[in-house]
């Protein structure tokens, strides 16, 4: 019974972490990702689709993002959506695709993103200490239902901990790790 507490407890803390990470490619760092583009939809015959599925969406440089729909007619309408989203540039439309060109990141710009980086990561860890509480919690139900002994809610609550206090230190290594990605020109 504790041990799928446990098991439960990892899993929806890993769930965190990928979350985080997929966060994480939202953000700009000194290479151009394409998931900057994720968050866009266009109205595709009366249905709100993501960019990346009509048409191709491809990072050729550093600083440069080429969109390019498989339907032509629907040029006007991506560079519309992009205009919108509000991303930091401005489309660029010759007839037959679109191309973002994102300048070289100052340093404020690293420092604002790092800083994005950071609120995201402290977001994943109030997620983690969440997943914690909640299992705690089922752990007390367990000793209230005289289900578990003291010493065993105590032992079940420690073990919680300690699966907290690993996954919270992934959360600041994965930002360890993205901080320096960011910042590195």
């Amino acid at each position: 019974m504790l041990e799928e507490i446990y098991a439960e407890t990892t899993e929806h803390m890993e769930k965190s972490i990928e979350a985080l990470k997929r966060d994480y490619k939202t953000l700009r760092t000194g290479k151009v990702n394409t998931a900057i583009l994720d968050g866009i939809s266009i109205d595709y015959y009366g249905t709100p689709t993501p960019l990346n599925q009509i048409g191709s969406v491809t990072a050729t440089d550093a600083t440069t993002i080429v969109v390019n729909p498989w339907e032509k007619n629907l040029l006007s309408d991506v560079e519309k959506a992009i205009q919108n989203a509000n991303i930091g540039v401005n489309p660029n439309n010759d007839g037959d695709l679109i191309k973002l060109f994102f300048p070289p990141m100052t340093v404020e710009q690293r420092q604002e993103t790092a800083k994005q980086a950071k609120g995201m990561t402290d977001n994943a860890k109030v997620a983690i200490r969440n997943i914690r509480k909640n299992s705690n919690d089922k752990v007390k139900v367990l000793h209230k239902d005289k289900e578990v002994t003291d010493d065993e809610s105590k032992k079940a609550q420690e073990e919680i901990q300690k699966i907290t206090d690993s996954f919270v230190t992934k959360a600041d290594e994965t930002l360890k790790t993205k901080e320096q990605e960011i910042l590195t020109v």
